[in-house]
């Protein structure tokens, strides 16, 4: 009998320690967590230690520092017939991590099948 309550006490023991790793999540200065509770959005965790139920809420990490995209060289002509090859660089910071996560599909992907015309139509002017 003392040998199955042994047994029995390491198997809860062992369960208790991975609940509790499953249950801590530390998230840096430069990130949020935002957690989803049964697939539905539900808080977004500050900095430091955090504390979310094992198997009912999932964290996810969003960083929220700035990002470079290069965007490759282009061609345009402009109002006065002459070919000019532009190249940008586009900056972008996520400002609300949960609407990241909700409502944009690939946020961190590079715009290369964005449209051309931007470029053409603000390379004649001058701010």
């Amino acid at each position: 009998m003392p040998a199955e309550l042994l047994q029995l006490a390491i198997v809860v023991i062992v369960l208790a320690v991975v609940l509790i790793s499953q249950a801590i999540r530390i998230v840096y200065e430069w990130e949020r967590g935002v957690v989803f509770r049964l697939g539905r959005f539900n808080r977004i965790l500050p900095p430091g230690i955090q504390f979310i139920i094992p198997v009912i809420e999932r964290a996810v990490k969003v960083d929220l520092r700035v990002f470079t995209v290069d965007v490759p060289k282009q061609e345009i002509i402009t109002k006065d017939n002459v070919t000019v090859k532009v190249n940008a660089v586009v900056y972008f910071r996520v400002m609300d991590p949960a609407a990241v996560l909700t409502r944009v599909e690939n946020t961190f992907s590079p715009p290369n099948k964005s449209p051309r015309q931007p470029f053409g139509m603000s390379s004649g002017k001058a701010n």
